[in-house]
């Protein structure tokens, strides 16, 4: 089984998403991870949050993951933040989703599956986080917001995945927001899309509601 994309599911979550994140300035970022998350199908929806940060694109993965039917969790590092972002979310769009407190190996351990997970690189064990991740076996989708501000000391997604098992189908970074860098990863034995293999590619559309600008990627 692999991931298929949907896009009328897609559209639908990216509208919904644009409506409620209007009065947010996050250049398009909530709304082109809800429209990933819902395209993709996703049941099992991860991200992680640190306290003090903007909370759009949690509430675009929260309504990605009413469209799908499927578990939106944030994961924080301690109590004053889960209370924070729970109080934000309400808030600002009436929405209570799961939140989940603790070191990355602990929480990482209760989350089985993950079909799509946002990680902020301003957090600064969000490597960490990622290579804890249990993925969905049918593959899955790894994004990393606020690309921009990471390092070049190496990073590689190739080095946060499990190269025994899995393998990274692809890799895109957009300009969008603060630089989204995003990974789509292979089913559990499955492979690069090398030799006989072939991935089939889709492209999709993504309109910056800030700059007018429209972004087209290639999955």
């Amino acid at each position: 089984m692999k991931l298929l994309w949907s896009p009328d599911t897609a559209t639908r979550a990216y509208i919904d998403t644009v409506r409620s994140c209007q009065v947010f300035n996050e250049s398009g970022v909530a709304e082109l991870v809800s429209a990933m998350a819902a395209g993709w199908n996703a049941k099992l929806i991860v991200e992680t949050w640190s306290q003090g940060g903007a909370i759009a694109t949690s509430i675009g993965l929260e309504i990605a993951s009413r469209h799908t039917g499927g578990r939106h969790v944030c994961v924080v590092s301690d109590e004053n933040a889960r209370s924070e972002f729970i109080t934000a979310m309400k808030e600002a769009a009436d929405m209570n989703p799961e939140v989940l407190v603790g070191e990355p190996e602990e929480v990482m351990s209760q989350l089985v599956g993950i079909d799509f997970m946002v990680v902020d690189c301003k957090r600064k064990d969000y490597a960490r986080v990622l290579r804890q991740a249990r993925l969905n076996q049918r593959g899955a989708v790894l994004v990393c917001k606020n690309a921009n501000s990471k390092s070049d000391s190496g990073f590689r997604w190739r080095s946060v995945i499990d190269c025994g098992s899995r393998r990274v189908v692809r890799t895109v970074f957009l300009p969008v927001g603060k630089g989204i860098d995003m990974a789509h990863v292979s089913s559990s034995g499955g492979n690069s899309g090398s030799g006989s293999s072939k991935v089939e590619k889709r492209w999709i559309k993504h309109y910056d509601q800030k700059s007018g600008e429209e972004h087209v990627i290639r999955k």
